[in-house]
């Protein structure tokens, strides 16, 4: 932070970037190149935190196995960015709705209009965490870029005094009293913004880079996919009932007239219509092989399981 003689904040997102101090002198391509140098670093600092991240999904599978769920809370950019990862679970993945859960400071309306003096609230970040109950089988994930978010730090304060697995994304050095109520730091270090302190650009990047491998990770592990096909879709849309009839008509071997039917046999569900035409079975018997097979394809059809991660969820 700032002291009364030293105006420079010692964040490294809120340092100024030596490489971009006279982008306002660019031109419009001048521009796209400068920030485009800046965007090609985060894919760097990402991969640099990758044993973090699948300690992260690990965690995040252990809660899932348990009846638990994962809840992301951020501010600003970063709680929005939680917010889009939750949502997008569902479609995605056929998760309901309540197994990926976003929060962000200054409630739903900040997801479409700025309320950044909402995440100064320490305690509100707390009584969030209370409103969602959350309990020793589920991870509360933190986002903050900058690492001092008060509104998050008061969020896994809470998560970790109610026995909840706790997990911190930020791309600067967190202070040391945060980390003592975190399980897993997960830490991309970005470097300086192009635009000085917009965390909004290679933080955020770094941020939707992280959030989207945890949770497709963690699904993938659930058994929610099948080699690299989204078999766990539910096809109520054109578009996804088009991808859902491929995924049968190549998994399957079929015309898609069969995979039309077999799917419709399967209320709409990819992945039971797949075990149906595989073991010759009606969907009732496909749904009781894909339990029996925690609801991996691969064991419902008869080849060998993924590996599961089991144990406590803070592990």
């Amino acid at each position: 932070m700032t002291s009364p003689t030293d105006p420079r904040d010692h964040r490294l997102t809120e340092q100024r970037n030596p490489d971009t101090v006279d982008i306002d002198l660019a031109d419009a391509s001048g521009i796209v190149e400068l920030l485009n140098r800046q965007d090609r670093l985060v894919p760097e600092a990402v991969w640099a935190v990758r044993h973090e991240i699948a300690r992260a999904i690990e965690m995040v599978e252990r809660a899932f196995r348990a009846g638990g769920r994962l809840i992301y809370v951020g501010a600003g950019t970063s709680g929005r960015l939680g917010v889009l990862d939750a949502a997008e679970c569902p479609p995605t993945f056929g998760s309901p709705p309540e197994m990926v859960q976003g929060i962000i400071a200054g409630g739903a309306a900040a997801l479409i209009r700025g309320a950044e003096g909402a995440e100064d609230d320490f305690d509100a970040g707390g009584a969030a965490v209370d409103a969602k109950d959350a309990r020793a089988n589920d991870v509360v994930f933190g986002i903050a870029a900058s690492g001092t978010t008060p509104y998050v730090r008061g969020a896994l304060t809470r998560a970790a005094a109610r026995g909840a697995g706790t997990v911190l994304l930020s791309c600067t050095d967190p202070p040391s009293g945060l980390l003592a109520n975190v399980d897993i730091a997960i830490l991309p270090k970005v470097g300086p913004e192009a635009l000085t302190g917009s965390t909004r650009m290679k933080a955020g990047t770094a941020t939707k880079l992280v959030l989207n491998t945890v949770t497709t990770g963690a699904m993938i592990r659930m058994g929610r996919a099948y080699g690299n096909l989204m078999v766990d879709l539910v096809a109520l849309s054109d578009k996804l009932r088009d991808r859902g009839e491929r995924i049968v008509m190549e998994v399957c071997g079929v015309e898609r007239d069969a995979a039309r039917r077999a799917i419709a046999g399967a209320a709409g569900h990819v992945k039971t219509a797949i075990v149906m035409l595989r073991r010759h079975v009606d969907g009732a018997g496909a749904e009781r092989l894909l339990a029996e097979a925690g609801g991996s394809v691969r064991g419902a059809v008869g080849e060998p399981p993924p590996p599961v991660t089991r144990g406590d969820p803070r592990d």
